[in-house]
């Protein structure tokens, strides 16, 4: 390479061995950037969170109810619903949708109690969650149930993104 415009002056030898040289770098170089954007993602609530759920089978009058645990990471904690008014943090919600929508009645626990002066005393769930959801079906109706949970996690010192959670039953 002479330095001017990219052109090369050498043997072809050379001049193959230079374009196998690009051909191998450039590659290189965009993997390297893609895995760094890649890593400045943030961390979504939904990775320090686990959730089950089972489901009783439905009676004769359709209806049915989902056990959801959630297990949340030492250290982190969910907002337990619902939040005080104009509180800032995300309270977890549970949503449920079949081939046809069913009525949904979701029982979410208390959770525990925090105070706090600057926001005003509210609860969360910490460890391992228990929320009962009473599902009537459509008659006739034995789809999956799909749930949607949405979470934020939160600690002592930063809350991460928002997540959602998505489960099947029977």
């Amino acid at each position: 390479m002479n330095g001017r415009k990219g052109t090369f002056q050498g043997n072809q030898g050379e001049e193959k061995e230079f374009c196998m040289f690009r051909a191998t770098l450039i590659p290189m170089v965009l993997a390297l950037a893609a895995a760094g954007l890649a890593s400045a993602q943030p961390k979504r609530s939904d990775s320090v969170v686990k959730a089950e759920a089972k489901a009783a089978k439905p009676d004769h009058a359709g209806k049915q109810t989902v056990t959801v645990t959630l297990k949340i990471d030492d250290g982190w904690h969910l907002y337990a619903n619902p939040v005080p008014k104009d509180f800032p943090g995300i309270p977890v919600t549970v949503d449920v949708d079949a081939k046809v929508k069913p009525e949904v009645k979701v029982d979410y626990p208390a959770g525990k109690e925090v105070k706090d002066a600057m926001f005003g005393n509210y609860r969360v769930y910490e460890k391992n969650s228990v929320i009962k959801v009473d599902v009537k079906r459509a008659k006739g109706d034995d789809s999956p149930l799909n749930l949607n949970i949405k979470v934020q996690t939160c600690n002592d010192r930063t809350c991460l993104a928002p997540g959602v959670i998505k489960l099947k039953v029977q």
